[in-house]
């Protein structure tokens, strides 16, 4: 008998006029799997989830999502999932409990059953405490975990979290981790998750896959990818790294070099013993270095091989949200 998948995409492809949006998709995602769909903007992450939710129609090849064909059944496969945008989606003029409670009834859930069901769904998620306070309230972690909740309120089988973390501080970022990881345990619900964060999916997904220009480059655990690159990665900031790609490759001592904007990225064994030549190659061939650093290959530095653009840290991304408030208050 063939596996049922939770989700099974069949060189699923998506058009926008002379754009290739999305290029022959292949995926198979076992049930109960956290999977996570990593790729840059533009990369045709939100294409492929947006038609598999059929929010939008593909321009060729299907996916079944819970068995059910998203061109022929699109009201079944939207009955059996469930969805936290990327963007606010809750009313804030109602309080916790009453938005759950609208959701229910646009699910048509009956009222002893919804009430039971979003109190257990309010404990999961810490907001018990506060289930009658005004949505205004809220802090933004607080909402997030709300719309977790009511994404699950009516039972579904596979669960759509579109950057579930985007603009969250540290601490409610590890506090919505948790939360996902125990939903995961515990209801066995098939998790599908776009991130920015690299440690994020590091952390929750059995496996990734990484997208670009449309098309998917690897898929695989997390430590797998890790462990393909081989050796330290040391990372140079120079003002030609052009110049320095290339004298550097006349070595023949790295496994893989890459240059960034400002940079160019090794893989090397002994990283540490091969430093002190690297430093000599550019200063016989008057290159300045800016600075050297090494560290233990991570999945930021996976996602960098196969795309070539690195998504921004946490650190990085603090950063950004601290320049933009500056600006504004400036307006």
């Amino acid at each position: 008998m063939k596996q049922l998948y939770a989700i099974e995409t069949f060189a699923l492809t998506k058009r926008y006029g002379k754009i290739l949006a999305l290029d022959q998709l292949n995926l198979k995602i076992e049930p109960g799997e956290v999977f996570g769909l990593l790729g840059p903007n533009g990369a045709g992450k939100t294409t492929a989830i947006s038609m598999l939710c059929t929010v939008n129609s593909p321009t060729s090849g299907t996916a079944l999502v819970n068995g059910y064909d998203i061109r022929k059944q699109a009201g079944k496969v939207r009955r059996s999932i469930g969805i936290v945008f990327q963007d606010p989606s809750i009313d804030d003029r109602l309080t916790g409990r009453e938005n759950m409670m609208l959701h229910a009834t646009l699910y048509d859930i009956r009222s002893p059953a919804a009430k039971k069901r979003i109190g257990q769904l309010l404990d999961l998620v810490g907001l018990a405490d506060r289930a009658d306070s005004p949505m205004k309230t809220y802090s933004g972690g607080m909402r997030r975990r709300l719309e977790l909740a009511r994404g699950l309120l009516h039972s579904p089988r596979v669960l759509f979290l579109d950057e579930p973390t985007l603009g969250l501080d540290p601490q409610t970022r590890q506090h919505l981790w948790s939360h996902i990881e125990e939903l995961a345990r515990r209801s066995n619900i098939t998790v599908i998750l776009t991130t920015h964060y690299m440690e994020e999916a590091e952390r929750l997904c059995s496996r990734v896959g990484i997208i670009d220009i449309g098309r998917i480059k690897v898929v695989d655990t997390p430590a797998n990818l890790i462990g393909e690159l081989k050796g330290d990665v040391v990372t140079v900031v120079t003002n030609r790294p052009a110049d320095f790609l290339a004298r550097i490759k006349e070595l023949n001592f790295t496994h893989h070099a890459e240059e960034t904007d400002s940079s160019v990225r090794l893989h090397l064994s002994d990283a540490e013993k091969k430093v002190p030549m690297i430093v000599e190659l550019a200063s016989a061939s008057q290159i300045e270095l800016k600075s050297v650093s090494i560290h233990k290959p991570t999945l930021n530095d996976v996602f960098l091989h196969y795309t070539g653009k690195e998504i921004r840290s946490e650190e990085a991304e603090n950063e950004l949200r601290s320049t933009m408030r500056a600006l504004n208050r400036m307006r």
